[in-house]
């Protein structure tokens, strides 16, 4: 709109000081003065004074808006600072919030899986539980903790195995040490009298057979005898005791060498190795089982031995011998069992030994008892797992037994099958490496 007016307001200027020139306003004559009212109003009644009153008129017209929109722009300033300050009393308030449920939700996102780390490892602390394992459900720190806590749970579970092993190996070895020392020093008390009774059975046998010989002679040189010789030999049934006397002398003779056959198997069963690797015949360390074990075998148990032509075997004969003890003993205990329930049934254990052509042997015990469950075959060289009742198994000596195996390089598995009985299969180099 200046724009507009500029050229306007310019000739209106210049006409302006045009006429104050021509004048001369500041010397005016009086008879001059009415000329120059009429030269001015000519000049402000003309079209540039229009022109210029009309943007008087409007500038007039743009002040008064102006001051409108000034009051206008003051009240909305007015009520835009109270916006804002609306605004940043909500933005602060929202961000308090915001950062309260960030706070509440990062602390329990961090407490709470350590609150659960704290309550597995108290259980598991507790309960002596080294199944449990604390969930792992994110991929962050807290998930790498909880990873590395079950890691340290299962190492403490397995050392902790591997600590009961050891121990009860260490048991049971200090066990069969004082036994392989009770039974030596028992042996050995036991065999010196037992070779004294030995040794002179024979020749009781040969002066009581000399003595009737006597006696017969008597009798044939002279045949009538004392009253009282006669009263006597009828007292004490003479021909009965020369009839007897060799008999009994025969079952002392069959009863020493009985006690000198379970001195020597006591002996092989028990014997020390030394912590060395010997030579052993493995069929002495059965047949020496056998006859420890041979009063519960007597029961009506029938022991069918099919043995092979085995070399001599390098091995710990003793921890051996305990294998097959508490193989052989487990299936006797199975066979008295079901023999119990069950009169007619006939027990049965087998013995099977063979050569291989791995350079191994192998030795097999086979029972016809009631057979093992699969889920219990399973577990069945677990330290400490039973199926029998509570004094009459530990639950170490198939544990051990598996152990001892492994020491010999060799392996033992079972094949059972429900009703049809149980087999022990025990694979064992025949020179360790």
């Amino acid at each position: 709109m200046l724009q507009r007016y500029a050229i306007v307001i310019d000739y209106y200027a210049q006409v302006v000081k045009q006429q104050l020139k021509e004048f001369a306003v500041w010397n005016l004559q009086p008879n001059a003065t009415e000329y120059a009212q009429l030269q001015i109003l000519r000049n402000i009644s003309g079209e540039e004074a229009v022109t210029l009153d009309k943007l008087a008129d409007d500038l007039s017209e743009i002040i008064i808006a102006v001051d409108v929109q000034k009051l206008q722009a003051a009240e909305a300033l007015e009520s835009a600072e109270a916006l804002r300050n609306r605004i940043i009393l909500g933005s602060m308030l929202i961000s308090a919030l915001i950062a309260a449920a960030l706070a509440y939700n990062t602390s329990r996102a961090i407490a709470q899986p350590l609150e659960t780390v704290t309550s597995i490892a108290q259980q598991v602390s507790r309960e002596s539980n080294f199944n449990l394992q604390v969930p792992v459900t994110t991929e962050d720190e807290i998930g790498v903790f909880a990873v590395s806590f079950n890691e340290l749970i299962q190492r403490v579970s397995d050392y902790t195995k591997e600590l009961k092993e050891t121990q009860s190996q260490l048991i049971q070895t200090e066990k069969m040490s004082s036994l392989g020392q009770m039974v030596a020093g028992v042996t050995h008390e036991i065999n010196n009298p037992v070779n004294f009774i030995r040794g002179n059975v024979d020749y009781a046998n040969k002066y009581i057979q000399d003595l009737l010989e006597l006696i017969t002679l008597y009798q044939e040189f002279y045949p009538t005898a004392t009253a009282e010789i006669e009263y006597f030999t009828e007292e004490i049934e003479l021909e009965f005791i020369k009839e007897d006397l060799p008999k009994t002398l025969s079952s002392m003779k069959m009863g020493a060498d009985r006690i000198s056959e379970i001195v020597t198997s006591m002996r092989n069963f028990s014997r020390s190795d030394g912590g060395q690797i010997k030579p052993t015949n493995i069929h002495e360390g059965i047949d020496s089982t056998l006859v420890i074990l041979n009063h519960r075998l007597k029961q009506g148990i029938e022991v069918i031995k099919e043995y092979g032509n085995l070399p001599l075997i390098e091995c710990y004969p003793a921890q051996l011998n305990q294998v097959f003890m508490n193989v052989i003993g487990n299936a006797i205990d199975a066979l008295e069992e079901l023999k119990a329930a069950d009169k007619n049934y006939a027990p049965k254990i087998w013995l099977a030994t063979e050569v291989n052509a791995e350079n191994t042997v192998t030795v097999k015990i086979w029972d016809n008892g009631p057979g093992i469950e699969p889920a219990t075959a399973e577990r069945i060289f677990e330290p400490f797992f039973t199926t029998k009742s509570i004094g009459k198994g530990t639950g170490l000596g198939l544990a051990i037994s598996h152990q001892i195996i492994a020491k010999h390089q060799g392996k033992i598995k079972v094949n059972s099958q429900i009703g049809e009985g149980t087999e022990f299969i025990i694979t064992l180099p025949i020179a360790p490496s």
